[in-house]
């Protein structure tokens, strides 16, 4: 699918602008976690009673706690996510010299400075908030993201006909960050707004050619 292109010139600062407030935001959020929250239960503070919590933790891999094997995996990472940056970063170039839909752009820019917020925590946390894994080679590249934002939709043992989990205790929605948020808002932006978002493409239906009838001069 390509881009719906408009006539209004668009300019890339603005929306390197909006990834560097998500950063901001996302960086803000965490350095106030860590300073002012305890980890864990003991630090859990309800915003809307059970359904919304925030509880201080750490993961020091990919989404949902998922890890690449050690001691190398965490560079892995951190190289893929550099180059997803790198060739985001370019798109929205390209978008806005091509006058892309501003939506669209904007979304990729939520994507953008959701991406770089997880990528400084792996980079610097270790350094700035010492928790680097124990036995980690450096402390430098192998930080742990903080999360803090609960929704424990569900809490309680999962029925055992589930594939792989079932039987196990769940503590309900994994628990997530403003960086982790940003992209998940923006690719379900991007999902509702396809027709507004996207070129659609016509298909013309092929019409039949009408034979002309034979004249009887013809004949």
């Amino acid at each position: 699918m390509q881009p719906t292109l408009t006539t209004r010139q668009q300019s890339a600062a603005r929306y390197f602008l909006l990834a560097l407030f998500i950063i901001a935001i996302d960086q803000l959020s965490k350095w106030a976690v860590h300073t002012y929250m305890q980890p864990g239960m003991a630090g859990e503070i309800p915003v809307f009673g059970n359904w919304f919590k925030l509880h201080y933790t750490l993961n020091p891999g990919m989404a949902f706690g998922a890890e690449l094997p050690a001691p190398y995996g965490k560079l892995i990472l951190i190289a893929v996510r550099l180059a997803a940056v790198a060739a985001l970063s370019y798109y929205i170039v390209r978008l806005c010299q091509q006058r892309a839909t501003g939506g669209y752009i904007a979304c990729m820019a939520l994507i953008l400075g959701g991406a770089l917020g997880n990528v400084i925590d792996s980079v610097f946390y270790g350094v700035i908030y010492n928790n680097a894994p124990f036995g980690s080679p450096t402390r430098w590249f192998y930080g742990q993201v903080i999360d803090m934002i609960y929704v424990p939709i569900y809490q309680g043992i999962i029925p055992q006909s589930w594939p792989v989990i079932g039987g196990e205790y769940t503590y309900g929605f994994p628990i997530f960050n403003v960086a982790d948020s940003s992209i998940s808002i923006a690719v379900a932006l991007i999902l509702l707004n396809q027709s507004r978002f996207f070129k659609q493409e016509e298909k013309n239906a092929a019409l039949p050619t009408e034979r002309a009838p034979l004249s009887s001069s013809g004949l």
